[in-house]
């Protein structure tokens, strides 16, 4: 993908192929960037992929915790409904998602991408925080409650610091969640001016011929944020580990 990138148009389909471009170009880039709407487009992931991971962390954070300490009647119906929903192919719920997107008044909303990107995330993230959450040693918690702190003060100030390493993994498999996605994209964002990358990636793909070059120039662009946010929580995975271990 990058040498392709770097390859001028004219060479990029040359047999045989050649892994290193003989004389290679940033065309491809500067064509990319000032292309119409790039720019906004990437703002508009940008936008949509922070506002999911917010959502989903804080509202899978609550959930995890609620089915890993709590007891309540249905507790084990609702988590098994709750994983029950992971069964179900993304694609099969384009129609009643976009019937209820549609009720709502969110097709072409941004908003619209958001709330159906948590909706499609929070099972899964639920799912691997309990675990983590169930790890916590029981004694912790009590130590807290007998100096008087309640639920939220366990929750906000014991669970969630202990949980920087789950959080973090939790907050890159959101992020590429709601920064790759392109049906649900397609589907309800009509409005140029709300499009996400990847429907400006598809974009580039002609009827009759495609630039190639410009193609993978724009994915490389794209690739970016996802290596940047990879290695900015992998320091928290580190620095989790570390403590976890110092602590012990």
């Amino acid at each position: 993908m990058i040498s392709t990138s770097f390859t001028d148009q004219s060479l990029v389909l040359e047999l045989p192929p050649k892994l290193l471009p003989a004389d290679p170009t940033t065309r491809n880039y500067t064509d990319a960037l000032s292309s119409s709407g790039f720019a906004l487009y990437f703002a508009n992931s940008a936008v949509v992929a922070v506002a999911t991971v917010a959502g989903v962390l804080l509202l899978s954070s609550m959930m995890a915790f609620a089915f890993a300490r709590f007891t309540f009647p249905g507790k084990s119906v609702l988590f098994g409904a709750l994983m029950a929903a992971l069964m179900i192919p993304g694609m099969i719920l384009i129609l009643p998602q976009f019937l209820v997107a549609r009720d709502l008044g969110l097709i072409d909303s941004r908003l619209g991408l958001v709330l159906f990107y948590i909706g499609a995330q929070l099972a899964f993230i639920t799912f691997l925080l309990r675990g983590f959450f169930q790890s916590v040693p029981k004694e912790l918690e009590e130590a807290m409650e007998l100096d008087g702190a309640g639920p939220w003060r366990v929750y906000w100030n014991l669970m969630l610091p202990l949980s920087r390493p789950a959080l973090a993994t939790a907050a890159i498999f959101t992020f590429l969640g709601a920064w790759d996605e392109f049906a649900w994209a397609l589907t309800i964002i009509n409005d140029p001016d709300k499009r996400t990358l990847p429907i400006a990636i598809a974009l580039f793909q002609g009827q009759y011929s495609t630039s190639w070059g410009l193609v993978f120039a724009a994915s490389v662009i794209a690739v970016v944020p996802v290596i940047v946010i990879f290695v900015f929580f992998q320091r928290h995975f580190v620095s989790g580990l570390r403590s976890g271990a110092l602590k012990g």
